[in-house]
């Protein structure tokens, strides 16, 4: 025979905390800055690569 099973009861739903867009924007502000400074690099890399290795 099969028995009725109540509903457990759940715990309220907890909210995360709010994320921290001022440390967000400069995380992101910083990877920007270091992928344009790296990109950079490499052209002037490739530059001087091409007038040091003349064919």
């Amino acid at each position: 025979m099969a028995t009725k099973h109540r509903p457990e009861h759940h715990s309220e739903l907890q909210v995360e905390s709010p994320m921290d867009y001022a440390q967000h924007e400069a995380t992101y502000n910083g990877f920007i800055t270091l992928v344009k400074w790296t990109v950079l690099a490499l052209a002037v890399t490739t530059i001087i690569l091409y007038f040091v290795i003349k064919p």
